[in-house]
């Protein structure tokens, strides 16, 4: 039961410096004044049971106006500025309504109840957006940055690209960067979810945020300081409460109109009661009983509390969740649409094969890493690196799922799936390449097939225990790939996958998944700008690696923050469970207040029985909620 609660959770902040926040319970006046209203009450409850009934009285009165401090001022603020009809009202109503009436002990049991039920939420949220708000500490303050032949240190805010940071064992690194001097291990589990450390070396990619295990690391910042992988996480998590869930909706609509519903009702149970009975004084008690009955209290954060519990502790093993919606449709997936490139596979591509019509074979991977050197298509790093520094094409433009095209030394290059560029006389030679499980792609020089190049990307070493794992809980698998079918036909029956899709588009790829979408709930799992399309149709949009295209990134629900197919299989487990604990705390809700709607009206409850139980039951609630903090063994079965 608590006035606030609609306020605080429809926006975690994460930069919230509230000191109440971080204060141990037994020094936050939030928790206190309902304690000491909680003592002023019990001992007033003592001196009338003992006979000293004004000094009973003044107690009650010390616990009732400390309990009513919690809510009363915020209830009325929210009345007169917004017109809005709280929770709180209703038991600012109701107690003062008890004490015209003469019930004093009974509204300083009210209020006592009360406030100590709305500071174990404002508690219980606090914690459960600890998880959220941790993720800001993975950034240092500072940074040492080589200047010259000195060492300085500066804010971490302050690191531009080009910055070459000196990380010493045990530090963070505050951005994004490539290695340029030094070995080391670096412990991303922070990050990623992962952990067994990474071996770094010169020319290795690091991410802001892990931590230097060994030896001292000099890294070429490729980020800002407030622009990297790390705040790009943050960011998402950011959002996490932006967008309210189905269930939160639900709670919403049933809560809204319910305030001032109970309200009528109130006055409809003392008026009528009063004008048949002929004893105003009983049904007007029986009103204020109803008021209490009725209210959504624990409606109101059943399911607030799960969510944010959920997405924090999802995000502690890598799984950046970006609304409540998105949890909650998580939480219902039955089939996941799974990209091939950089998702199934290693996203380590390496040349294996070039053909040609007359030209080198070092001509054929000059032109075409000319091009791809634009490319953030997984293939284009493969034929980049079999052609260090290849000149730069000019004018190149790049479209989706088909190839890319750009000028060099006058020349018209292009290069692409076969499926869009002609192979000409190399028709043969391409159907055999891509037979051995190769992904070719065609080089047009002047609009005339020049060549055709071989790349190979091994299967995911988890990914057959992943699938099998999937499967035997019921959720069905389909590979979607721009790739030639023999291609993908070859990598799916090494993983396990039965159902595959291939030679898409990325039109055709959002095309399959809102197909699939139809028959269930469907997730797409992606991490190139191809995927986008897709991302954006299926019910909810996976994306994998923070470091993935930022289009992947910004259609999808969820972003894994590595690249560790097994948070799949460990990331549904926890959904499904939260989503679970929100189905019991929605359905607990709704039933006190059925239960104890009648209970009032016929009067077989007073209004002291019927807080306590209100909040006996919200203090339910809101512990089953912060389990969906926690992660089973059945989470992390990896």
């Amino acid at each position: 039961m608590s006035a606030v609660t609609s306020s605080q959770v429809e926006h975690v902040d994460l930069d919230d410096d509230d000191d109440d926040d971080d204060r141990p319970w037994y020094r936050s006046p939030s928790v206190l004044i309902p304690i000491a209203s909680g003592v002023a009450f019990a001992a007033g409850l003592v001196c009338d049971w003992t006979g000293a009934e004004t000094a009973g009285l003044v107690l009650f009165w010390i616990g009732l106006l400390l309990g009513a401090y919690t809510f009363v001022p915020g209830a009325l603020r929210k009345l007169f500025t917004k017109g809005k009809l709280g929770i709180g009202l209703l038991m600012t109503i109701s107690a003062t309504g008890a004490v015209i009436l003469g019930y004093v002990e009974e509204a300083a049991a009210l209020a006592f109840l009360y406030s100590i039920a709305e500071a174990l939420e404002d508690k219980a949220m606090d914690r459960a957006r600890a998880g959220l708000r941790a993720l800001l500490k993975l950034v240092p303050d500072t940074a040492r940055v080589q200047r010259g032949d000195a060492t300085v240190e500066v804010e971490a805010k302050e690191l531009r690209v080009g910055d070459v940071l000196v990380v010493r064992p045990g530090e963070r690194i505050a951005t994004d960067g490539i290695v340029r001097a030094g070995r080391s291990s670096l412990d991303t589990s922070a990050i990623t979810g992962e952990s067994i450390p990474v071996e770094v070396e010169p020319g290795t990619d690091v991410s802001a945020g892990s931590i230097n295990t060994t030896g001292v690391l000099e890294v070429e910042a490729t980020a800002a300081g407030t622009d990297n992988s790390l705040t790009t996480i943050v960011e998402l998590v950011e959002q996490a409460q932006a967008e309210k869930g189905d269930r939160a909706r639900l709670a919403d609509r049933i809560a809204r109109p319910l305030v001032p519903g109970v309200m009528i009702l109130a006055v409809l149970v003392g008026a009528l009661g009063s004008l048949l009975s002929g004893d105003p004084e009983l049904w007007i008690t029986r009103a204020l009983v109803v008021l209490v009955a009725a209210s959504p209290c624990a409606l109101a954060i059943a399911v607030p509390v799960t969510v944010v519990s959920a997405i924090g502790a999802a995000s502690k093993f890598g799984v950046v969740v970006k609304s409540g919606a998105a949890f909650e449709r998580f939480g219902g997936i039955r089939h996941l649409a799974v990209d091939k490139t950089g998702t199934l596979t290693r996203n380590e591509p390496t040349v294996t094969r070039v053909v040609t019509t007359g030209a080198t074979k070092d001509d054929v991977l000059a032109w075409a890493a000319s091009l791809e050197g634009h490319s953030t298509h997984p293939l284009a790093a493969a034929i980049t690196n079999a052609v260090p520094g290849a000149p730069a094409a000019t004018d190149v433009r790049e479209t989706a799922g088909h190839g890319i095209v750009g000028t060099l030394d006058g020349a018209r290059l292009a290069v692409g799936s076969p499926r869009w560029l002609d192979a000409g006389t190399l028709a043969d030679e391409v159907q055999a390449m891509e037979s051995e499980g190769m992904t070719v792609v065609i080089v047009h020089r002047n609009d005339q097939p020049a060549g055709a190049i071989g790349v190979r990307d091994e299967l995911r070493p988890e990914v057959p225990e992943v699938i099998d794992t999937l499967n035997r809980r019921g959720i069905g698998v389909t590979m979607l790939t721009g790739d030639n079918a023999r291609t993908a036909a070859a990598l799916a029956a090494q993983a396990g996958i039965s159902d595959v899709r291939a030679e898409l588009r990325p039109e055709d790829k959002a095309t399959a998944v809102a197909e699939l979408s139809k028959s269930q709930p469907t997730a797409m799992i992606g991490d190139g700008i191809n995927d986008a399309p897709a991302l954006a149709a299926a019910d909810l949009g996976i994306a994998m690696g923070a470091k993935g295209a930022d289009a992947a990134i910004e259609s999808a629900d969820v972003a894994f923050t590595g690249h560790d197919l097994r948070l799949i299989p460990q990331a549904l487990a926890h959904a499904r469970r939260g989503r679970n604990i929100i189905n019991q705390n929605v359905i607990l809700s709704i039933a006190i207040i059925a239960v104890l709607l009648p209970l009032a009206i016929t009067g077989i409850l007073g209004l002291a029985a019927v807080v306590l139980v209100h909040e006996i039951a919200e203090v339910i609630v809101i512990l089953n909620g912060l389990r969906a903090a926690r992660r089973t063994h059945h989470d992390r079965a990896r």
